[in-house]
Order: structure tokens, then sequence, then C-alpha cells
């Protein structure tokens, strides 16, 4: 496999297009990238980006997503955008696409494993897919839990939710010059070798279990028969923290919600209450579950993109790496300020000099064997191409 990674600052979509283009082509000469993945700021055009990077470099396939911070080896912070260029005579890639995500998860799941080939094609011993999708239009637990039956189990995934820096207003997947909302946009990757992917969190238990017993989506009603919001307040009381349900951002960035699986906690970041005191999180939030309020701390975030990345490592078999992509959640970053450049260079020290590039998402994406799989927040994802 050969790759380049590569970012540009400049604020013009067409000239940021072309200019990421041309030093896509500097970085891998010869002949075009089989596919190149882009990650860029809510700030541009997106599509004239887009037809720019697609006339100046011309991959085979194009995909990616609008993020929330971008970053690479060398740069890290936001109003970028930024690429991963890949060429490989052992991987066959595809691509899929669904739409309308809010009104039917399985049939957009079915749209996109019908643009797939591993299904029935034999002679690749290894299945992966990037998954790169609008959470703003929620169900994305069920997105992947449909491509999984969709691709009866025989791919794993990686990837995360569109961005637009925290607002959460408006989001984009690309597909093509493309910039789609509503949809999902998934980079089928057929591998003769194994591709390594690790997720982890840092996140732990610091409330007794509360009973989901009323949610709508991504709307958390009641917890314990009580409206939400009263928990939170019990929990800042019991802590020596202030909740101010005006504003409540700063409190929610470091007491995020966690799902009781049994074999783990799934993460949910609450992002505003209600007058009525229901807690909108960014993703869904199942009747019925048992969920704790969580804590984690600087350390911690960091530990766990080590372990991710040991984890994506191992997934290699042998392989040496060649290229990697990171997701965390834009939640992360808020949380640690500055502090987010340790768990780069956490990840950055354990991967050695290959190339890497990521973004921080509206949330990650993981499915693989000995993972907690599934749509996740203020989780680490990586992923590693190998050699």
């Amino acid at each position: 496999m050969e790759s380049v990674v590569d970012h540009i600052t400049k604020p013009e979509s067409s000239g940021a297009g072309r200019e990421l283009g041309e030093r896509i082509m500097s970085g891998l000469p010869g002949d075009p990238p089989d596919v190149v993945i882009v990650f860029a700021a809510p700030r541009y055009a997106h599509e004239e980006l887009l037809r720019a990077l697609q006339a100046s470099c011309c991959p085979g396939l194009l995909v990616g997503a609008s993020s929330a911070g971008e970053f690479t080896r060398e740069v890290q912070g936001e109003g970028m955008a930024c690429a991963l260029a890949l060429r490989a005579r052992d991987m066959q890639f595809s691509v899929g696409v669904g739409e309308r995500l809010d009104r039917d998860a399985a049939a957009a799941a079915r749209q996109i494993v019908s643009g797939f080939h591993g299904l029935a094609e034999s002679r690749y011993a290894y299945r992966s897919a990037l998954i790169m999708t609008d959470a703003l239009a929620g169900h994305a637990d069920e997105l992947i839990e449909q491509l999984t039956i969709a691709t009866a189990g025989q791919y794993q995934f990686f990837g995360g939710g569109a961005g637009d820096n925290a607002q959460f207003q408006r989001t984009h997947v690309f597909f093509g010059t493309r910039a789609l909302t509503n949809a999902a946009v998934a980079l089928e990757i057929l591998s003769e070798k194994p591709i390594g992917i690790g997720v982890s969190h840092g996140w732990d238990p610091a409330s007794a279990g509360f009973r989901v017993t009323e949610a709508k989506g991504m709307k958390l009603i009641g917890l314990n028969g009580l409206p939400a919001a009263d928990a939170f307040e019990e929990h800042a009381e019991r802590t020596g923290q202030q909740l101010d349900r005006t504003a409540p951002i700063p409190f929610f960035l470091h007491n995020i919600l966690g799902i009781d699986t049994g074999a783990g906690y799934r993460l949910r970041v609450p992002l505003a209450i209600d007058d009525a005191g229901a807690v909108l999180c960014a993703s869904e939030i199942p009747e019925g579950a048992i969920v704790h309020i969580m804590r984690s701390s600087e350390k911690s975030a960091v530990i766990a993109a080590e372990r991710a990345t040991e984890a994506a490592l191992g997934g290699l078999r042998g392989s040496r790496p060649q290229a990697a992509l990171f997701f965390d959640c834009v939640a992360t970053r808020l949380r640690l300020g500055e502090v987010f450049g340790l768990e780069l260079n956490a990840l950055t020290d354990h991967l050695g000099h290959i190339d890497l590039a990521g973004c921080n998402t509206h949330g990650q994406i993981a499915r693989a064997e000995g993972q907690f799989g599934g749509f996740h927040n203020c989780t680490a994802v990586v992923c590693i191409f190998p050699e």
C-alpha cells in the first residue's frame, strides 16, 4: 500500500480543495489514488471543495464528512480540511450510500450494502468498511445493527458521525462531490491483510444506576420515574459541582451518561435541559436501560487512546502499519482543551512515523472482533491500514 496525508488551512473552498489535491498528487506521484478520505470543517462550502479536490487529484473514490476539529501527525486544530489518500494493489474499494436515515435505517443499510462487492467476492480474506453518518438524523445505533445484519456479520466497521464544531445544526457526509444530509456513506475495503481496529474510553461510573423510565429518541425524559435533570442536579450537589440548567454544557462535558450493556458502558453526551426537565442527548438512549453518570480525567483519556492504538496494532496480526485514521468525540476535545494534544501525542508515540489523519466527530462507530461495538460518544476509535 502507498499513502499520503496532508491538510489545508486556506479558507476559500475551491482554492483549498484544489491545493489539497495538488499536495496529494505531489506526495503520491504517478497514478491517481484509489481513494481519498477527507474531513472538512463546517466553514467550507463542501461541494465546492470536493469538486476542486476531485478535479485536481482525480481519485477513484472520494468520501468523508464534515468535522468538528481536524488533525494529522503534524497539526491539530479547527477550521481545516485534511485528507488521507490510499493506493493499494492488494485492496479493493467500493462505496455505498444510504439516505433518509430518519425514516428507515434498515432501508438505508440495505442501500449502502447494495454498493458492496465483498458478499459475492471470495478473493479477499478480510472485509471492512469506513462508515460516516449524519448523526443528527438519529438512528445511528440502529444503522450499525442493520449493517451488521445486511452483511451477515462478515464486516468490521469503524468511523463516526459528521460534525459541525458542536453546533448540532447541520452536518454532511461526502459521496464523491456531493455533500449529503440525513444520509450515511460507507467505504468498503476488501483486503488480503487484516485492518486493525481499536476502541476504548476512559470513563467509569460515578453514580448509582438509574432506570430509563421514559425516552423519545435523543430526548431522555425520565430516570427512576422522575425528570432526568433531577438526577443530574442531585449528582452535582453530592459531588460539589455546579449545574446551571440554562447553560449545562460545562457540567455535562465532565458528567456524561454510560449505558450499562452488561459488557461495558456505551457513552452518551447530554447537551441541554428543557423546561420540563428532560435532557437532550447527542444520541439515542433506549427506554428500560440502566444508565450511570460517568467520570473521567485527563490521564484516563490519554490511556484510552493508548489502549485503542494497541488493540488496533494487535489487529494487524503481525503486519507492519502503513497509515491510520483516528476518531474521537468533539466533547472530548472541548473537555480537554489543549490537553487533547496529549491524547494525539500518545497515539503517534505508539504508531511511530506512519501517515495519520482524523477528526473529532459527533459520535464514533466501531464493530470489530474483540472490541466493544456500536455507536459511541466520547470514545477513541483507531483504524490502522497495513503496509
